[in-house]
């Protein structure tokens, strides 16, 4: 029979000889037209398939006269890939830069850096997935989607998985530690540090595992990249919107809890404004990073696309760097830190200038030269002697 077949569009599955394959329209022509068509091919004795009929221009509703074609989804697909690419880019460049800063101070080592560090390590790998997804999956653009189905690619879409399921673990980890902290005043910081640590990557490593194994033996087709469904599908859905909704109480119950101490003499102080330092970097992250999941979790990928891309794309590739600002360079504590540091380093470079110009000035100055040979004058009875009777014999 007839091989399976990658026509550009969409994917034709294997056929025996003389057999008509019917198949729905491509997805993607959803965006811009209502028609849900169908496909239909035939299996030629010749060992050939005949060309899809009726084209894909009349059973998907296309017109080929139109301004928004596959040419001109495929340059709008191009622009978001700029888009993400440069978004995810800046994150790393400034969650590298956060990360650097926090292990070089000895100031910022303490549990709550430590947490965003491990945040900041989960975005990072978030966007090295990205990338490596793109390069092995999207690469090459003559490649057969429907032939390939290789260790490579199925370990990046994995390891994609797994970065997503860690960014938003961290991100739970971080609503816990602001609630523990709000709740509990005086805590052993190291006695919860590892159960942080562990539940952050523990968790999204036990969750992988699960996804994996389930689509070697249920699903196993194409790169894993392909729809899910069933119980593969909320395998990692699930989790995640289980850390997004109880994200969304601790935020509800922080803010209670803030009203709450500022009213109160207890909230006041010194004490009360690093809390309230710490919720405003927290709870702008919550609903920032987590509703809209919760938005488009219960429908169809298909649904909202255009809005899934510019938020969880266009948007979505800018979150470390938010991070990054919000933790990091816009706290008050870092920026005295790197002022003080940049005073010191300045102030040794001035004294390293000034003691080096100093000693190159004495050594070659004229006046020294004056200063040295009226020293020599007093303590040399011989020279004054010498320069007494020349002067008499001159005269």
């Amino acid at each position: 029979g007839c091989a399976r077949d990658w026509d550009g569009l969409t994917c034709w599955p294997r056929a025996t000889f003389g057999e008509v394959v019917k198949i729905p329209c491509p997805r993607f022509f959803e965006e811009f037209t209502s028609t849900h068509g169908f496909l239909q091919r035939n299996c030629t004795q010749e060992e050939h398939w005949s060309e899809p009929f009726p084209p894909y221009t009349i059973a998907c509703g296309f017109d080929e006269g139109s301004s928004k074609g596959p040419e001109d989804q495929k340059s709008y697909y191009s622009a978001f890939w700029r888009v993400y690419t440069a978004g995810y880019a800046a994150s790393v460049t400034s969650l590298i830069t956060a990360l650097i800063v926090f292990a070089a101070f000895r100031k910022f080592h303490c549990t709550r850096n430590y947490i965003h560090m491990h945040l900041f390590v989960s975005f990072i790998l978030r966007a090295v997935a990205v990338f490596t997804k793109d390069a092995v999956l999207f690469a090459d653009e003559t490649m057969d989607h429907c032939l390939m189905s290789t260790v490579a690619c199925k370990a990046a879409v994995a390891f994609f998985q797994f970065s997503i399921l860690a960014n938003f673990f961290w991100l739970l980890i971080e609503g816990i530690y602001l609630q523990t902290l709000l709740l509990l005043t005086f805590i052993s910081n190291t006695k919860f540090v590892w159960w942080f640590i562990f539940t952050g990557w523990g968790a999204p490593t036990a969750v992988m595992f699960a996804w994996v194994l389930t689509r070697i033996h249920q699903q196993n087709t194409g790169c894993w990249d392909d729809d899910e469904n069933g119980v593969v599908l909320w395998i990692i859905k699930g989790p995640i919107l289980l850390t997004v909704l109880i994200n969304f109480i601790i935020f509800i119950n922080v803010i209670r809890i803030l009203v709450h101490k500022l009213k109160s003499q207890e909230g006041g102080g010194s004490h009360s404004s690093h809390f309230v330092r710490l919720a405003k970097s927290t709870l702008l992250l919550i609903p920032l990073f987590g509703v809209h999941y919760i938005v488009f979790a219960f429908f169809p990928e298909s649904t909202g696309l255009e809005a899934r891309l510019y938020i969880e794309l266009g948007l979505g590739s800018f979150q470390g760097f938010v991070v990054a600002l919000l933790y990091c360079f816009s706290n008050a504590e870092v920026q005295t830190e790197l002022k003080k540091q940049l005073c010191k380093w300045q102030h040794q470079e001035y004294l390293t200038f000034t003691h080096k110009h100093g000693t190159l000035s004495r050594e070659t100055s004229p006046v020294n030269y004056v200063t040295q040979l009226s020293l020599l004058d007093k303590i040399s009875p011989k020279r004054r002697t010498s320069v007494f009777q020349d002067g008499v014999t001159t005269v």
